[in-house]
């Protein structure tokens, strides 16, 4: 089996929300791992080339500002695209205050996330030239 080409992990408790978002990336040629809860991803093999992330904010059991500050102190550099149906400037300031690189609120507009996602794999491939 060949190296995966780009691969996005979907964390969000709500089934709904995973199966929406899994299906439109799929459809956009993404490999695509879904997540019921931070802990369940922070167990998992995951693929740390070509690949990012995108988080809920608010999830029962724990939150995407502690996947992002546990990711941090596990040195897994992968960028982060949280979405939430919560939006304030104080979540915002603290999204961008733990490093993720775009935040969205639900709904998401397809092709923004799409965007949002070939933006924050092509600027890991940047980094390491």
């Amino acid at each position: 089996m060949g190296k995966r080409q780009n691969t996005v992990y979907i964390i969000d408790d709500d089934e709904s929300v995973r199966k929406a978002f899994g299906r439109l990336l799929r459809s956009a040629h993404f490999d695509v791992e879904t997540f019921s809860s931070p802990d369940e991803f922070l167990q998992a093999t995951i693929e740390r080339e070509r690949a990012c992330i995108i988080a809920d904010i608010r999830m029962s059991g724990s939150t995407g500002f502690a996947l992002m500050e546990k990711l941090a102190a596990q040195g897994v550099n992968l960028p982060v695209i949280v979405v939430s149906a919560s939006d304030d400037e104080h979540i915002r300031e603290h999204v961008r205050e733990l490093g993720a690189v775009s935040f969205f609120r639900k709904p998401v507009d397809d092709q923004a996330l799409l965007d949002a996602i070939w933006w924050a794999i092509s600027r890991t491939e940047e980094d390491k030239c």
